[in-house]
């Protein structure tokens, strides 16, 4: 008896290829944060505390590319606003250093004196600033040179070195003086000296340049200076001691993450007083805010998870699972992706904003603690 072989059903054949190709574009857009041309990179860098490395992240292959030696104790990353450079310093070596981002190597390690923790600069990009803590000392940095093109004194400890949004002042707090000193941009020429809370370290500054918000962890307050004025106006008493600083955009509030409380206090910045607090986990310990202030992630270092925050409503969402130690997170520039560095379990945990969803954890060096990310 013979049997005839079924027709090819070709509409049906094309209609699963439509699908698996529909699939495919899929996948690919969601490794590929939308605003990428075929001709850009997006790489996270990963400052490892004990392997004295920074990791590279390629962050449409998911993956670790390279490995940089940058020197002891590296801190303080951060990516170069208009170059196509990443900057941190060696705390324990005593200088910052420039990461070339298209070839990944650094070219310059600039003295800037014993134990910097951190880098800013101004908003032309021109000028880097760093703090030298063991050393009493600020210095200028042209950043197309890699020169110290100025040096001054500072009181006791100084935390770090933040400009303002208008580029005219550098502010150092002074963590062992407890004090914040103002001083010339351009000519590092001292302006002032404004007495505020215990061991003050981090510092925002609203974006009109009239007040600064000091994290002073010494006596568990935020400190708001007057810049014009010159002159302390309060000290806002805190449930513990602050860790991170998140300022929306438009400055009229100042979100305080406090592990000690296990929680989040809102400041009204604009009538300097605590307008709100939120019990949030274990251990809040640091943050990232997306572009248009509705969500906010807090990453808890206990409960090896970060937690979304739905500001308008503060409404907690489900918390994401990170690796071990959660610490420094970081959005991409698109907000398509959130980064967060895991100190104990040495990963990188890339999490899909859009469905508040893990989607891997990336192995880095030993002992994250910092995190930048350059679009080039």
């Amino acid at each position: 008896m013979l049997t005839m072989s079924r027709p090819l059903n070709y509409r049906l054949l094309i209609a699963l290829l439509l699908i698996v190709g529909s699939a495919t574009v899929e996948m690919l857009r969601e490794r590929r944060p939308s605003f990428l041309r075929p001709d850009l990179r997006l790489y996270a860098y990963v400052g490892n505390s004990r392997d004295a490395t920074v990791s590279v992240v390629d962050l449409i292959r998911l993956g670790t590319i390279a490995t940089i030696p940058v020197g002891p104790a590296p801190s303080g990353l951060r990516a170069h606003p208009t170059l196509d450079q990443v900057w941190g310093v060696s705390t324990e070596g005593g200088y910052a250093f420039v990461i070339d981002a298209p070839n990944g190597q650094v070219k310059a390690r600039i003295s800037v004196g014993a134990s910097p923790f951190a880098v800013d600069f101004s908003p032309d990009g021109r000028m880097a600033y760093v703090a030298a803590s063991g050393s009493a000392s600020l210095v200028a940095i042209d950043c197309r040179t890699w020169q110290v093109v100025g040096r001054a004194r500072t009181g006791r400890r100084p935390w770090l070195a933040r400009v303002t949004p208008d580029g005219k002042q550098v502010l150092v707090p002074n963590r062992d003086d407890s004090t914040l000193e103002i001083f010339d941009a351009s000519t590092l020429a001292h302006e002032a000296t404004i007495g505020v809370g215990t061991h003050p370290e981090q510092v925002v500054v609203l974006p009109d340049n009239s007040m600064a918000f000091v994290s002073a962890t010494g006596t568990n307050e935020i400190s708001a200076v007057d810049l014009h004025k010159r002159a302390l106006i309060s000290n806002l008493r805190l449930s513990g001691t602050p860790t991170s600083l998140l300022l929306k955009p438009d400055g009229g509030e100042l979100y305080v993450s406090i592990p000690d409380s296990h929680g989040l206090e809102i400041i009204d910045t604009w009538r300097t007083e605590i307008s709100d607090s939120m019990v949030l986990g274990s251990a809040p310990t640091d943050g990232a805010m997306t572009a248009d202030a509705s969500l906010v992630y807090v990453s808890d270092a206990v409960a090896n998870s970060v937690t979304p925050i739905a500001m308008a409503v503060r409404r907690l969402l489900s918390p994401i699972s990170t690796g071990r130690h959660p610490g420094p997170c970081e959005l991409v520039p698109s907000g398509d992706l959130l980064l967060v560095a895991n100190e104990d379990s040495n990963d990188l945990a890339v999490i899909r904003v859009r469905t508040q969803s893990l989607i891997t954890m990336i192995p880095v060096g030993s002992r994250p603690r910092s995190l930048a990310i350059k679009l080039f």
